[in-house]
């Protein structure tokens, strides 16, 4: 009978928040690039989310980043911190909520020179109400939440 007190406390323990981190870098979707295979550079060249190409790939933080010119993949090369979208390319709001989300890369803000991603148009809508605190938040939550 004691053995089945047991298993509750070894899966509470196993399910703890340590072993929830991610990976530092989000890569999911089919492409199993970097925020879903986007250029991160054309957010801040063309203002739009532009599909990268296989042709322009670039390694970073363990991960495959896709451009879609040679011009982007060259300007990434040289500064990524530049163009790496924060928390990782997870969705902005929920790493505020401390938690991660996949994205949609077509919904996202550029706010004092940084990239920020989201899980669709609503969760947008209500990080851009007040993404001061939410950007306060998701700072403080993002260290304990990446698997570096």
């Amino acid at each position: 009978m004691q053995r089945f007190l047991l298993i509750p406390l070894l899966l509470t323990i196993a399910l703890s928040d340590q072993a929830f981190a991610v990976e530092p870098v989000y890569t999911g979707g089919r492409e199993r690039a970097a925020i879903r295979g986007f250029d991160p550079v054309a957010y801040f060249t063309d203002h739009k989310a532009v599909k990268g190409n296989q042709a322009y790939s670039f390694e970073y933080q363990g991960a495959t980043w896709l451009f879609s010119s040679a011009t982007n993949r060259d300007l990434f090369a040289a500064n990524p911190s530049r163009y790496t979208p924060q928390y990782g390319g997870y969705c902005a709001y929920a790493v505020s909520r401390n938690t991660t989300a996949s994205i949609k890369p077509e919904y996202f803000t550029i706010h004092d020179g940084k990239l920020y991603l989201n899980y669709s148009q609503s969760v947008m809508k209500k990080w851009i109400k007040d993404k001061q605190r939410y950007i306060q938040e998701a700072d403080q939550n993002w260290p304990d939440l990446v698997n570096e």
